[in-house]
């Protein structure tokens, strides 16, 4: 299906209109008019884009502004912004290639955190041996803020039984997470508070955020690292102007953060009990395990996101709230859910 302009909360497909429960906008930005004139002010300002290094001798005010504002909200000493989630994600492993000895992943991670020759945590519901044993060795645990498929932030209280002689690095992707859990949307990072050698934040900026570009949070020292890669420095940075709107849109993320939660909240109160819908009222993907109610809501008139991650896997089907759906909305979509 081909859209002529941005899939917001209805579209338009053959001169009809539709519903539309997909996408990644969660906090309803993209179209947001306040947020929009923050975006066009600091193009005006910045530019459409910087392409040069962040290393060259002229240094822009934006970068700094936004990244203090990021490291602020997620809760980390520091962070620095780069073009892609996707990117930030493979800086960060392919540095931490040079510093372990072993990578482990915990679910199905996104492509941007996965690497080759990497452990699963778990091997038939048990904790992998390897983490076990007796052989100190520094290690990397992979893994997505909120696993796919999951509507709760991923659980890692497993890692109080890997023993001390383990080094720990975690790496958490929090692209699904970042704006829209925890308070004000700051994700689960600050709340990670389990004895490990250091924690690290991914994410993408293009979903809650609103903004093409992605942020790595941590330790400063790990930060510092960061910057001096190659790839790093022989990049452009993330549009001047997008960083300056992350700090100036401030006070937007709250307010639309506070009404997504209230259809969230207003799910919760109409949505009887279903088997064959997964729902938690603090998260807004509502993942439908059945073929017939997704065409049920299309004959409704009710789009909802269905994609393939690779090519043989089966097609993912969710709902998606946002911060702009209308009551009337998810009253309508709600509907066809209890009538399942």
């Amino acid at each position: 299906m081909i859209v002529e302009k941005f899939p917001d909360r209805v579209i338009e497909i053959d001169q009809e209109h539709y519903l539309y429960f997909g996408g990644t906008a969660y906090l309803g930005l993209p179209t947001n008019k306040d947020f929009q004139n923050l975006v066009v002010q600091n193009i005006l300002n910045w530019g459409t884009t910087y392409g040069s290094s962040r290393t060259a001798n002229i240094k822009l005010s934006a970068y700094d502004k936004g990244e203090k504002f990021l490291a602020s909200h997620i809760g980390s000493e520091s962070a620095i912004t780069v073009s892609s989630g996707m990117l930030a994600g493979k800086l960060v492993v392919h540095l931490m290639k040079k510093q372990t000895d072993c990578f482990f992943h915990l679910n199905d991670t996104h492509n941007a955190i996965q690497t080759e020759n990497s452990f699963p945590v778990f091997l038939n519901g048990n904790l992998n041996d390897r983490l076990l044993d007796s052989k100190p060795e520094k290690i990397t645990i992979l893994t997505d803020g909120v696993p796919s498929f999951e509507t709760k932030p991923v659980a890692l209280s497993f890692l109080e039984k890997i023993p001390n002689h383990k080094e720990i690095t975690l790496i958490v992707d929090e692209s699904h997470s970042l704006g829209i859990v925890g308070k004000n949307g700051n994700g689960i990072y600050s709340s990670i508070s389990f004895p490990i050698k250091r924690k690290i934040m991914v994410s993408s900026l293009g979903k809650a955020f609103g903004l093409t570009g992605g942020v790595i949070a941590s330790d400063s020292n790990f930060i510092e690292q960061i910057k001096e890669l190659e790839t790093f420095t022989s990049a452009a940075g993330m549009n001047p102007a997008f960083v300056q709107t992350i700090f100036d849109a401030k006070e937007i993320y709250k307010v639309q953060h506070q009404k997504l939660l209230d259809n969230l909240n207003y799910i919760d109160s109409i949505l009887l009990p279903n088997s064959n819908v997964k729902f938690d009222k603090s998260y807004p993907l509502i993942y439908i395990l059945s073929q017939e109610l997704v065409e049920n809501l299309k004959e409704e008139k009710i789009i909802i996101a269905s994609f393939k991650y690779t090519k043989e896997a089966d097609p993912l089907n969710r709902i998606v709230i946002t911060a702009n759906h209308l009551k009337e909305d998810l009253d309508k979509i709600v509907a066809v859910l209890n009538a399942h």
